[in-house]
């Protein structure tokens, strides 16, 4: 029932050092695969960058043809007012709920901000913000 707000993120796994993400990006253009978003996590000697793209098929098969660990991981996207507050509004009936948030990222667009959620339970989430009034962007939004 949910299944069309469960955005595809990649999940990609490289080696922290220099050019790497340029070398990442360079692909994304090469195949005309558009960014919408992305974050970078560090860690010991390798970094996480997940990443919102308009073709994530067409992205993995390229990054995995160059030897990157990718993954899909399902997330969320919730839109909320780009004021002070807007966040809680996104937040605030996952915590009611008792939902927890894995991690989260956002983006500022022309209409409106964006907050990027990975949760334990995508469908709990989704029935939850819905029924608060949340508005969730579609995949199709992504696509």
């Amino acid at each position: 029932m949910y299944e069309k707000y469960r955005i595809k993120q990649l999940s990609i796994f490289s080696e922290n050092r220099p050019g790497r993400l340029a070398a990442l990006a360079k692909a994304m253009m090469e195949e005309d695969v558009n960014i919408y978003a992305f974050s970078i996590a560090e860690g010991a000697g390798y970094g996480v960058i997940r990443a919102l793209v308009d073709h994530p098929e067409k992205a993995f098969k390229r990054l995995s043809s160059m030897g990157v660990t990718v993954r899909y991981t399902d997330v969320l996207a919730v839109e909320m007012e780009d004021r002070p507050g807007g966040l809680y509004g996104a937040v605030g009936a996952l915590a009611e709920a008792g939902i927890n948030i894995e991690y989260s990222y956002a983006y500022s667009g022309k209409r409106c901000a964006v907050l990027i959620l990975r949760v334990e339970d995508p469908d709990a989430a989704a029935e939850r913000l819905l029924e608060k009034g949340a508005r969730l962007l579609e995949i199709s939004q992504f696509t």
